[in-house]
């Protein structure tokens, strides 16, 4: 009397392994990528908003910042605009998008002449928002801003 060999029921084990790995390689790359946290907007690279809208979709004409809240050789972000604010030289004012063109970070400081990034410590000049350092491929995009007295507010 033979007996026929046995098959289980259900899924071999070669299988169940390799699902595994794959659901723990899904895992691993959605934490990798950006979860949505306050220092990260996963929006890839994000060009300057139209004019029309101003920076961050806030209304044209949107007062920002007195002049004298902007250090001369330094800058202020603006995060609920979207937009830094600096003053390279007494005076002048210049203003950038606050999304840096690595991975869609929000900068986050000012200091040194340089706007910085935090997530991977890209730097943009303060004149003209170019990269200083880290890995961002391009510059940060003007943001047309109008100096009227003392008080910045976004151009329209």
């Amino acid at each position: 009397m033979t007996s026929a060999p046995f098959h289980p029921a259900g899924p071999a084990r070669r299988t169940v392994v390799a699902a595994a790995g794959a659901a723990g390689l899904a895992v691993a790359l959605t934490a990798c990528s950006g979860s949505g946290d306050d220092a990260s907007d996963d929006s890839g690279s994000a060009a300057a908003p139209p004019a029309s809208e101003g920076a961050g979709g806030e209304a044209a004409g949107a007062a920002l910042a007195a002049t004298a809240d902007i250090p001369e050789g330094g800058g202020k972000v603006f995060a609920d605009q979207k937009v830094v604010v600096t003053q390279p030289t007494a005076g002048e004012f210049k203003a950038f998008s606050a999304t840096c063109t690595h991975q869609g970070c929000a900068v986050k400081s000012v200091s040194d002449g340089v706007i910085n990034c935090p997530c991977h410590n890209s730097n943009f000049s303060i004149t003209d928002g170019s990269v200083q350092g880290g890995p961002a491929p391009k510059p940060l995009p003007a943001v047309q801003i109008t100096v009227s007295g003392d008080s910045i507010r976004l151009a329209g």
